[in-house]
């Protein structure tokens, strides 16, 4: 079940997606932290976030909606207080996601993480949708997003992985653009932009008014955005968007991704990473797959569309 990816040995391809798995050391009594390839934390920017105002979830048709506003308790106090204990599991890698309103603010968090042990890998939040600067604005932009990872990448004293949004007209460019900047490996893809109306009421569900779409209903867009950029480069991806069973994890897998993120499947299941790991290992087996390696990018494509 081990997987290399940009240079970090995974004990398994299933990580806990950012956002979605706190910091990581919430759910130490909840699920087998050491049975699953890492996490990845919420967004951590160089001052805590309030985030956004309630009501900032939603349930919708196969998924839901989500405007957190990257709430998170600053870098010091991730630092401090969220990362050190997370060194009683050292199988599992911890995956810092980093946000910034400019691009000085994404080097200094990643400098300051410099600093620290019991880090992995850095992924460059430049996707988010639910904030009003930086976030999506870089990763919908080609020049923008070309300097950030530039400069991240040079400071970077770890991999660094870019989490691309897939609210772009073409998601194989961006993941050139990013490939081209230094990333080592790429995420994909963050949530679609979407909204949601009370018509009794005539007024947005969320304070934000927009948010994030997640979940099974985005699953075969993203599976598809994973081909396409599998096909465009060759650093590793993790791939995510709406997986729930062990038969997704194989589609992105043999789509092109080296490892995938499950996501929204925690909020139904907060034991869904870890489930779906031994999962995805009994597939494996019972599929006599020996290596899950061997998956990646192993689609059987008809001759015509290649």
């Amino acid at each position: 079940m081990k997987v290399q990816f940009a240079g970090l040995e995974l004990t398994n391809p299933v990580i806990a997606a950012s956002g979605t798995f706190g910091y990581g050391i919430e759910f130490e009594e909840i699920v087998a932290l050491e049975r699953i390839g890492g996490f990845s934390t919420k967004g951590i920017s160089l001052q805590a976030m309030a985030g956004h105002p309630p009501p900032r979830i939603l349930q919708t048709a196969a998924g839901m909606l989500n405007a957190i506003g990257l709430q998170n308790v600053g870098v010091e106090e991730f630092i401090a207080r969220k990362l050190p204990p997370l060194a009683r599991y050292p199988k599992c890698k911890v995956i810092v996601n980093v946000f910034g309103y400019t691009v000085n603010e994404y080097v200094a968090v990643i400098q300051r993480l410099n600093e620290v042990a019991g880090i992995a890998a850095y992924e460059l939040n430049v996707s988010c949708p639910n904030v009003h600067a930086g976030g999506m604005a870089f990763g919908a932009d080609a020049g923008s997003l070309e300097y950030l990872v530039g400069q991240a990448k040079a400071v970077a004293g770890r991999p660094l992985i870019v989490k691309l949004s897939p609210n772009v007209t073409s998601i194989a460019h961006m993941a050139r653009v990013a490939a081209g900047a230094g990333a080592d490996g790429l995420s994909l893809v963050n949530t679609f932009l979407a909204m949601s109306i009370d018509v009794e009421t005539r007024k947005p569900r969320l304070s934000n008014v927009t948010g994030g779409l997640s979940g099974p209903a985005i699953k075969p867009i993203a599976l598809r955005m994973v081909y396409e950029t599998a096909r465009a480069v060759s650093i590793p991806i993790l791939g995510m968007g709406g997986i729930v069973t062990p038969e997704d994890a194989v589609e992105f897998l043999l789509a092109g991704a080296t490892a995938v993120q499950v996501g929204t499947a925690s909020y139904a299941d907060p034991r869904a990473v870890e489930r779906l790991a031994a999962g995805l290992e009994s597939w494996c087996r019972s599929h006599h797959v020996e290596k899950v390696s061997t998956l990646t990018g192993a689609l059987d494509v008809p001759r015509a569309n290649i």
